[in-house]
């Protein structure tokens, strides 16, 4: 498994999660994002700088992704592009988005993209809070378990 971060608009607090768990259990993590980034140096932690432009760092993390990675990202169409190859999903809020939920979400993207386009005014996403943090934290402690339940041991 590896992990892939939408990094140009993930919050730094989960950033500085996602590198603290990458190096606790040894797993790829790779930020993306059309900005320089740095990241701390780890042989287990890397940052992509892809060009400037829209969605490009989507584009680049669907290339890359395979069936079992985990994607961290809040962009609901990366999302369902990386579930459709198989990887699993958590947005920085700790929701994990699958197969069964991906539809719906998409859905209420889109309604809501329609208002905004025909000028209602939607509000945006709540301010990412601490509560936020721990629901991240806590999912992503909880899928990187059971990852390490289904790696074979190690030979020696």
């Amino acid at each position: 498994m590896k992990i892939w971060v939408d990094a140009d608009a993930c919050p730094a607090a989960i950033k500085d999660i996602l590198y603290r768990a990458a190096n606790r259990v040894q797993v790829h993590l790779t930020l993306i994002a059309n900005q320089m980034l740095r990241p701390p140096p780890s042989p287990w932690i890397r940052a992509l700088q892809v060009p400037a432009g829209f969605d490009v760092a989507d584009r680049r993390i669907v290339e890359e992704v395979a069936a079992g990675d985990l994607v961290i990202t809040a962009d609901v169409p990366l999302a369902a592009q990386a579930i459709a190859k198989g990887a699993r999903v958590l947005d920085p809020r700790g929701e994990l988005l699958d197969a069964g939920n991906i539809d719906e979400r998409l859905g209420l993207r889109n309604f809501l993209e329609g208002l905004r386009s025909s000028g209602v005014d939607t509000g945006g996403p709540a301010a990412f809070s601490a509560g936020d943090r721990q629901a991240f934290a806590n999912q992503l402690d909880r899928l990187l378990a059971s990852q390490r339940c289904l790696r074979p041991p190690a030979a020696g």
